[in-house]
């Protein structure tokens, strides 16, 4: 039976998911279960979303090499696929003959006796963790005790894994570290791939070169937010990146980029748009029309057309809406002038 202080660490470690700063939890959560399970060592491994290896977000007491086995070795090895097929995660003193499931027993292999037993250890548990249906890492615990595990600790574990799968998954919880809308597409970008959202469908600007240039640039700013329209598949959409804080699994210059379709705001056209992010960044006519390869008198016209539909009583005024508004289409050159810090 579970005892009043191991039911007060789960509750402890499912609060955890709310935190903000996952690194700092994932860290907390491995505490909180030295305090309900008997352990020496644990480690927290989420699956690199783009290389799929096993990368450690958090870790007590393993020395670096055992830590380094536990993300690289230990999924070579037949007890990984016996780990991953059971829902109540196995233990070393629960690993006894079978007959209805022939084949060596974890005790009996090298990663025990390479790894395992050498580092002291002699009892250790290690558990699946899936997230909204997606294998996203694994959490091992071993103890110098013997028979340390027992079907009581198995279960205590079992009940506390979905709230590690969510600290461990590093793409589950960005769309809330964001508070994006519920609405719209959305993608992390990172190392030039993009990797999909649970439950959220590609950005489809992500299509277009030019865009991806905007991200890299964007990246490279140390930035915090981008508000800007883009048009892709003929169609116009409301786009925000933002610097995606480093985080488990996912590098430092990770971009989250969130869409959503809109009609053009004041039913400006293309061009006036062009137009007015160049304005906004304090170019003169005469510099907007030698770099769009208008004339000046067409350029003005452009200007007269925009503050007459936004309701601008001046070029200044309509530059800050758009500012303001994310009513900017830049380019790499002029991005940064837009990017908030």
């Amino acid at each position: 039976m579970l005892s009043h202080h191991q039911i007060a660490a789960a509750t402890r470690i499912g609060m955890l998911t709310r935190e903000p700063d996952t690194a700092a939890a994932c860290d907390q959560a491995l505490r909180e279960l030295s305090r309900a399970l008997p352990l020496d060592a644990a480690t927290l491994l989420t699956i690199d979303p783009l290389t799929r290896t096993h990368v450690q977000v958090a870790g007590i007491g393993y020395t670096a090499e055992i830590s380094r086995a536990l993300a690289a070795e230990f999924v070579t090895t037949p007890w990984y696929r016996n780990v991953v097929g059971q829902e109540l995660p196995p233990s070393i003193s629960e690993d006894i003959e079978d007959p209805e499931q022939p084949g060596p027993r974890f005790r009996q292999g090298w990663f025990y006796a390479e790894r395992v037993r050498p580092a002291g250890f002699r009892d250790g548990v290690t558990g699946a963790l899936r997230h909204r249906d997606r294998l996203v890492g694994l959490v091992h615990l071993s103890t110098e005790s013997a028979d340390a595990y027992d079907g009581e600790a198995r279960r205590l574990l079992a009940s506390v894994i979905p709230a590690l799968a969510a600290l461990a998954d590093p793409v589950a919880r960005a769309a809330d570290v964001h508070r994006l809308s519920e609405h719209g597409a959305a993608s992390l970008v990172t190392a030039g791939k993009a990797i999909d959202l649970p439950g959220r469908d590609r950005v489809r600007a992500l299509q277009d070169e030019e865009f991806q240039g905007l991200i890299r640039v964007f990246a490279g700013t140390g930035g915090r937010r981008l508000r800007l329209l883009w048009p892709a598949g003929g169609a116009w959409y409301r786009v925000t990146l933002h610097r995606h804080r480093p985080d488990a699994g996912l590098a430092a210059d990770t971009v989250l980029v969130h869409e959503t379709p809109t009609e053009m705001p004041y039913g400006l056209s293309a061009r006036e748009l062009e137009v007015l992010t160049r304005a906004a960044t304090g170019q003169t006519n005469q510099a907007i029309a030698q770099a769009l390869y208008l004339s000046p008198r067409t350029v003005h016209s452009h200007i007269e057309h925009l503050l007459r539909k936004t309701g601008a009583a001046s070029r200044a005024e309509a530059t800050a809406l758009a500012v303001r508004d994310g009513l900017l289409r830049p380019d790499q050159i002029h991005l940064a002038f837009f990017v908030e810090r």
